[in-house]
């Protein structure tokens, strides 16, 4: 695949805006407002678009490791490939992606507390769990404190307090389903490439019953995307949005982002994917 793949392509990335006056940045889930036929979740900060050269990593895959660059590639076809049922996807993906996401980073308890699939439809509003469409925003799934909120939210109180006493990390496995990502793949950031505290902001996610926070990406020209063109649902990537070691030895996340590729041929199927979200922690 390597020699029919571009070495880059270049596409526009949408990137956040601080508010002004050190106003917290904010965003509704529940809340979306239509105009012209457009959904977009109320908030409070503007968006701007940058153009980027995105390096393909085909026949470079090894440039990527979870340690490194906060993210990585691996081939390793799913048992489960309907991904139409959700009570099965939990059933049956669940486990072995568990097990995939062990063998890889070498843990010793993995924990998947939700996923998302995404099936783009042009068009199509994006206001229910199952309309979800490519996050077209370069973000970071997760915080410092939403990382351990997180903990506390899926696991009993006993073991919570234990198990955040040692490493822990949030881990992305993101996956296409029923056909190659051609169409709107996902862009990802050489974690070395980035300023962990000038680059990032701060997000409260606002839901009816509770808040979370992640980081929205604040466009720097020293920022360095990857992509690995024509991902296959045998291929899955492993995206690191947390870790506890925070001493500058490994990476710490991997801001990522889906987008229009401008190359892609006419009458490409539309992207389908799905990303489970997982609780990763080490002896």
């Amino acid at each position: 695949m390597a020699s029919l793949s571009p070495v880059s392509t270049t596409a526009q990335l949408t990137f956040l805006i601080q508010p002004p006056d050190g106003v917290r940045a904010f965003q509704s889930i529940n809340h979306v407002n239509i105009v012209n036929g457009v959904g977009d979740r109320a908030r409070n900060f503007e968006r701007e678009q940058k153009k980027v050269v995105i390096e393909n990593l085909r026949g470079k895959e090894d440039f990527a490791l979870l340690d490194k660059t906060g993210f990585q590639l691996v081939h390793h076809p799913a048992k489960h490939t309907s991904f139409n049922d959700d009570a099965e996807i939990k059933r049956e993906y669940y486990p072995e992606s568990a097990e995939l996401i062990k063998k890889i980073t070498g843990a010793s308890r993995v924990v998947l507390f939700d996923h998302t699939i995404r099936r783009r439809r042009p068009g199509e509003i994006d206001d229910a769990p199952h309309k979800r469409q490519p996050v077209a925003q370069a973000h970071v799934d997760q915080t410092t404190a939403s990382s351990i909120a997180r903990v506390h939210r899926h696991l009993p109180p006993a073991d919570a307090e234990a198990l955040l006493r040692r490493r822990f990390q949030i881990i992305n496995l993101w996956r296409p389903i029923n056909h190659p990502a051609i169409d709107w793949p996902l862009a990802l950031c050489d974690y070395n490439s980035v300023d962990p505290k000038k680059d990032t902001l701060a997000v409260a996610l606002i839901y009816p019953d509770r808040e979370g926070e992640t980081y929205g990406m604040k466009y720097n020209p020293n920022q360095k995307w990857k992509y690995f063109h024509g991902m296959t649902p045998e291929e899955a990537v492993l995206i690191k949005c947390f870790d506890s070691i925070q001493d500058g030895s490994v990476a710490l996340f991997a801001p990522h982002t889906g987008f229009e590729d401008l190359t892609t041929p006419e009458g490409t199927p539309l992207r389908e994917s799905i990303e489970l979200r997982a609780l990763v922690f080490y002896d």
